[in-house]
This record gives C-alpha cells, structure tokens and sequence, in this order.
C-alpha cells in the first residue's frame, strides 16, 4: 500500500512472458448455466453457436461446460498462478459473453493494481536521472531544416 491508500508495484513479466514465447496464464474456464432460467438464455446460445470455436482456437484451455438448477449462470476461470474469477452471465448476450471469455483469456490472474515509476533507488540523487544528453551541448539537440 502506498501514501495514496491503493496497491502498488513495480512493472514485472508473469511467468516470463514476452521473453521467449507467450504462455496463456488461463488454464480452465467453466461455463454454469441452468436448461430453464429466463437469465441464461445467451448462455445457452453461445454454447450452441460459439463455445467449440473457442476451445478450436485455444487447444491450451480446457472448457467445461455444466448445467445445474441455478438462477444466476456464471463463468469461473481458473489461471496458472491459482487465482479463481467469477463473473456472472445473467442476461448477456452470446457477444458479450464471447468479449468475456475472450478478455479472461487474455489477462493473467493477478490484481489490477497502479504500477509505479519503471526505476528505483535507495539514494536518489539530487541531480535527476541520467539520460544520453546530460553532459553534452545543447547544440546537439537542434536540427537545422534545409531551405528550398
């Protein structure tokens, strides 16, 4: 916790992610609907239509699909790390169920929280950051522009 009262950290790669090969952090998703209840009706449709697509495109989750007497159908993604989402799916749409699933897929399981400046120091130093231009001339920051 910061001064400011939220959650905070430094920027850092889950699992490696981006330096070799992209691992998908979700590794289930399980779809709970009820055969009769008014709100799972686009949840009964995007089984019909669009959940075997989405198990084609992504071999590396695994899709369980369970019906149960519920009032509230929801889904439940599970991810690499053992975070546990649940969302829940009464009266959307087979699309925005589709945006769900497909942002669940995308993000890692861990909390969204504000990621603090990229660098730190114990001693800061009271002259600022280093960057290329800090002991060379100005003149070497301006451009001349060719006149026609």
């Amino acid at each position: 916790m910061t001064a400011r009262g939220t959650a905070s950290r430094f920027l850092g790669s889950v699992l490696h992610n981006g330096l070799g090969r992209h691992l998908c952090q979700l590794k289930r998703i399980s779809i709970v609907f009820s055969r009769r209840a008014p709100g799972s009706r686009g949840v009964r449709e995007y089984i019909e239509e669009g959940v075997i697509d989405f198990a084609r495109q992504n071999p590396g989750i695994v899709v369980y699909v369970t019906q149960k007497k519920c009032y509230v159908p929801k889904l439940v993604g599970e991810y690499l790390n053992g975070a546990v989402r649940e969302e829940s799916l009464n009266a959307k749409t087979p699309q925005e169920i589709a945006q769900l699933i497909q942002k669940m897929a995308a993000e890692s399981g861990l909390d969204k929280i504000r990621i603090r400046k990229p660098f730190h120091t114990d001693s800061p130093s009271i002259q600022g950051q280093w960057n290329p231009f800090v002991n060379k001339p100005s003149a070497l920051n301006v451009q001349e522009f060719k006149k026609d």
